[in-house]
């Protein structure tokens, strides 16, 4: 297969970046897109010139630094696909692929296809967690949980970071990203102590991070690699509301 690749190169964050065109032969339809993108740059660096930067791990679909804007797609084409997981027989050969990092202010081009996605952390390190003493494990079935909330914690918790949602939404928004990470909490009994305290700080430092406020199009859902759903931001905007509530009623 021949392919045709539009990709944004950039030296880092101070300098104005462009596209640059890649024909790339003999691409085997069976690679993973990151696998093609070695391939690219095995030949770039054979011609001397500097490799296409780009980020990746666990190329299994589960540390979310993978993400790449594919033909104005987040991950690309496919549905609840990373793009690690992406293969290059989901294209047909000779087409023109646009290869793009995320667009975000919160999300700065390091260089490249990558972006510096520390934002996310710091949302998490304002409250992301449970820090009241929990004890030694409890006894099976002492404090029931219904296997539906169970389903449904298990489901938020599945949001891997990547980004996604923010690079689908017109607003750059990280609601669901930040809904999900109140959810995974919010839903279970050790979560519920801090619960009040958690959605404030988190809320409060995602904007704080100047992402966008949501434009209710599920962009973000229809692209997120996992499938999570934007019943979470209800679920956050409750939580929100009622920490509001009880905040009020305490002065």
């Amino acid at each position: 297969m021949n392919f045709i690749l539009k990709i944004w190169r950039q030296k880092n964050a101070q300098t104005k970046g462009s596209f640059k065109t890649y024909l790339l032969k003999d691409v085997s339809p069976e690679m993973s897109f990151l696998e093609m993108l070695d391939y690219l740059n095995k030949q770039i660096i054979g011609n001397g010139g500097e490799p296409v930067t780009f980020e990746h791990d666990c190329r299994e679909g589960i540390c979310g630094s993978c993400g790449l804007y594919i033909n104005g797609r987040p991950h690309g084409p496919m549905r609840n696909t990373t793009t690690c997981e992406l293969h290059m027989r989901e294209f047909n050969d000779g087409d023109s692929i646009v290869i793009e990092p995320w667009r975000a202010r919160a999300f700065p081009v390091i260089k490249d296809l990558v972006v510096d996605r520390s934002s996310f952390e710091r949302i998490m390190h304002a409250g992301g967690f449970i820090s009241v003493n929990t004890g030694s494990a409890p006894e099976s079935n002492s404090n029931p949980v219904s296997k539906t909330i169970a389903d449904k914690a298990f489901d938020a918790a599945t949001c891997i970071g990547c980004g996604a949602c923010v690079a689908a939404c017109k607003n750059s928004s990280a609601m669901l990203y930040a809904a999900a990470k109140i959810a995974q909490y919010a839903m279970i009994p050790q979560g519920k102590v801090e619960a009040k305290e958690r959605v404030d700080k988190m809320v409060k430092q995602m904007d704080a991070e100047g992402f966008g406020f949501c434009s209710n199009t599920y962009s973000c859902e229809f692209d997120c690699p996992k499938g999570i759903s934007v019943d979470f931001i209800a679920l956050m905007n409750r939580e929100f509301f009622s920490s509001k509530v009880c905040k009020q009623k305490q002065t």
